[in-house]
């Protein structure tokens, strides 16, 4: 793997909250997005008594060449318990904004659609002013099962892009660029008071106009925020990063998104699709639905 540059060198965390955090989600056997996948911010993010829980999981049925997810394990069966151990993490690390996401279940009917919903209900009924952001998988286009999702009223309704349009077979062979541009468009016109949300990676052989035309595409199916962060290889079994983009084109990336109408664009080489993601609790305010 490559040496990283310096802006991609992170802070050391303060190991006693991170170690609180990681004693509550092994106390409650939950999973995190945060372990899981190798974030490179886990320290940042356990040390504030944040993080993204990981439902349905650890095992995915799909193998993505750029995740760190495991897909070599069978998924087991969906735990009724899953939702109510869910929201006391959330009561006991007193989160204001809670991201739930999950591996791909192309095994299940709904994808997991029925997962999602009983979380978000536990998590308003135990902790009710808490904004809730749910990260969901393409579901292989069953849009019933967005609906179902839909319907139980997350805040946020995030769907990763990932990457351009002409890198979709390499990056993601069991996803399809066109069908993630539909998910963010029909969740906007099924429920427009959602905020809308996608991610994109770099590093993995794009150019910067593929990025920007990347960035328009989501804008025009209503999009409304944006991250955009570095590809990072979690081994060497995954996909090379082709380059390190240095910090001055996120911010002209950044800039560029803004000047399209996203309502927020968090650019940076260290940004994940749930890096700060509670500043949607702001934006939430400037923006009111």
């Amino acid at each position: 793997m490559t040496v990283k540059p310096q802006w991609l060198r992170v802070k050391a965390p303060q190991w006693e909250r991170v170690g609180n955090v990681k004693e509550i989600l092994r106390d409650l056997s939950l999973n995190t997005v945060c372990e899981e996948a190798s974030c490179p911010n886990i320290g940042e993010c356990f040390s504030a008594g944040t993080a993204t829980f990981l439902i349905m999981g650890p095992a995915c049925t799909r193998a993505c060449p750029y995740c760190d997810i495991d897909f070599e394990k069978k998924p087991q069966a969906l735990d009724p318990t899953e939702p109510e151990r869910l929201a006391q993490a959330v009561q006991r690390l007193k989160l204001n904004h809670v991201v739930i996401t999950s591996v791909n279940r192309d095994d299940l009917p709904d994808g997991g659609a029925s997962q999602f919903v009983e979380c978000i209900q536990a998590v308003r009924s135990t902790m009710p002013d808490t904004t809730i952001e749910v990260l969901i998988p393409d579901l292989c286009g069953n849009w019933q099962a967005l609906e179902i999702i839909l319907a139980a009223k997350p805040d946020v309704l995030n769907h990763n892009t990932e990457t351009v349009k002409r890198l979709y077979r390499k990056v993601r062979p069991q996803g399809k660029y066109d069908r993630t541009l539909e998910l963010l468009q029909r969740s906007r016109e099924i429920a427009p008071a959602v905020y809308t949300k996608s991610g994109i990676m770099v590093g993995l052989g794009e150019t910067d106009a593929e990025i920007r035309e990347a960035m328009q595409d989501l804008r025009a199916v209503g999009c409304d925020i944006l991250t955009v962060g570095q590809y990072l290889q979690p081994t060497q079994k995954h996909l090379n990063v082709e380059s390190f983009v240095p910090p001055e084109q996120f911010d002209a990336w950044r800039e560029f998104g803004e000047s399209l109408g996203f309502l927020q664009v968090v650019a940076s080489p260290l940004t994940r699709s749930s890096y700060h993601a509670e500043q949607v609790r702001e934006l939430m305010k400037l923006y009111p639905r």
